[in-house]
């Protein structure tokens, strides 16, 4: 038997999730909370396995309950339970410590669902918030790829480009009008530039961002 706390500061929304929980056989409502603090006191009283926990409440909201939960009682499972599903407040949620995201018009079968799965130790959040969550992985992915991407002048990429053609100082000199002394230098500040150790890095780094071309 799975021990649900719920806590929210609207009685007709607790009402509800006792609604589409009471039949079920596996899960017990053992409590409602209608602020942080009151969840608090009662996870200080009595075992809880889960607690259905919203985000927005007054004297002490979800996040800040939850930390003090998750502290002294690092195996009890949270769910959030909220409208609202912004990528920064998701990553918030995770960081503190929620076992899953479920927002608040979920239906019957996803709570349990969602219930369930942090049960056995594992996350869960609903569609929307796994999109949300994968968006936000792809814009830090794309952002760090920019941020690899280092100033280079037209000259310093034209000879990029050929020391990735494996041409040598001498041809690179022929084919861009200018001295070998100058291709050298070119060298030298790309190497600086891109924090490489030699002409293998050079390649590399072109090679990942696309200056191969």
């Amino acid at each position: 038997m799975i021990r649900v706390l719920i806590a929210d500061d609207h009685q007709m929304f607790i009402d509800g999730i006792k609604s589409l929980l009471v039949n079920n056989k596996r899960i017990q409502i053992i409590g409602e909370a209608h602020n942080g603090f009151e969840v608090t006191e009662f996870v200080n009283k009595q075992k809880v396995d889960l607690i259905l926990l919203d985000m927005s409440m007054p004297v002490m909201d979800g996040m800040e309950a939850m930390k003090i939960v998750k502290q002294k009682f690092p195996d009890l499972k949270i769910i959030m339970l909220t409208m609202f599903s912004t990528r920064d407040q998701i990553e918030k949620l995770l960081r503190a410590g929620a076992d899953g995201y479920v927002l608040k018009n979920t239906g019957k079968e996803e709570l349990v669902l969602a219930i369930e799965t942090v049960m056995k130790g594992e996350s869960f959040f609903s569609k929307e918030v796994t999109e949300q969550i994968m968006a936000g992985i792809q814009k830090k992915k794309v952002a760090n790829r920019n941020a690899m991407i280092v100033e280079l002048t037209e000259r310093e990429k034209d000879v990029l480009k050929l020391i990735v053609k494996e041409h040598t100082t001498q041809e690179i000199a022929e084919k861009l009008f200018i001295s070998t002394n100058t291709v050298e230098t070119h060298r030298k500040n790309l190497v600086s530039k891109l924090n490489v150790r030699n002409v293998a890095g050079l390649v590399k780094y072109a090679l990942q961002n696309g200056l191969d071309e």
